[in-house]
């Protein structure tokens, strides 16, 4: 399975690079805006995909076929390994069709459905990504949706890759492993809590270790009571900066 991480940020994208944990990023104009500041977001799309070998997804902000027919084809100048981003809506289609005509590869954001990803798949996208968190938050379960494409696509061999997207947390991302998807598109801190959980940190601790003191807790003396060393452990990790490891004593 692959990771996509969902985000611009070129501080979280170099600890993923560092650790293995990237074949490819997704962003929206949003998260480009924020990262860039007053510089231009397509200086900050050639540092990511340079910083990354996989793919890049850079998504349009025209709903009008010939504008995003025009964004994209910019879009795709940047760097090689840049994939368009197009929402799924029947001028997105189009645009789909067009864009594969001309060698370029597109994510079809936005679906909601299985047949969403179907009727994507159909109109020629390399990717299609399924919005399962947003799915969960209005009651029903985004992972059917997955399954459901899953299906379809191995019925017809369709080649168009599956990336769950709007990944809320580490479950998401087991469900999305076991059904057989490319990839999850990541919120980056799902990815972080997967790979250091609240447990690890307090076991750490309890075996005497110390926390680092970037975080929001001094580093205790190890000769401090199990119970206080799991209720400090507790209150780091739960902050926004945790980002759990060991240190020699």
């Amino acid at each position: 399975m692959k990771f996509f991480l969902d985000t611009a940020s070129l501080k979280d994208i170099s600890w993923a690079a560092q650790a293995g944990l990237i074949d490819g990023i997704t962003t929206n104009p949003s998260l480009l805006a924020k990262q860039a500041g007053d510089l231009d977001p397509k200086d900050v799309l050639k540092e990511i995909c340079s910083l990354v070998e996989g793919p890049v997804s850079a998504e349009v902000v025209a709903v009008d076929v010939e504008g995003m027919l025009k964004e994209g084809k910019e879009l795709a100048k940047i760097a090689d390994n840049i994939v368009v981003k197009i929402p799924m809506i029947e001028a997105g289609m189009i645009a789909v069709r067009r864009l594969a005509a001309d060698g370029i590869k597109a994510n079809v954001t936005l679906c909601f459905s299985s047949v969403q990803c179907l009727i994507a798949a159909k109109a020629g996208a390399a990717y299609v990504s399924p919005f399962i968190g947003r799915i969960d938050d209005v009651g029903q379960e985004g992972m059917d949706v997955i399954r459901e494409a899953r299906v379809i696509f191995d019925n017809y061999g369709i080649e168009t890759e599956i990336l769950a997207a709007s990944i809320r947390h580490p479950r998401h991302v087991a469900e999305a492993a076991m059904i057989g998807t490319l990839g999850a598109t990541s919120w980056y801190r799902a990815v972080r809590s997967a790979s250091s959980t609240l447990w690890t940190v307090v076991t750490i601790v309890s075996c005497g270790s110390r926390l680092p003191t970037t975080g929001p807790v001094t580093v205790w003396s190890c000769t401090t009571s199990a119970f206080h060393r799991r209720a400090a452990a507790y209150a780091w990790a739960r902050s926004a900066n945790a980002a759990p490891r060991a240190c020699s004593c």
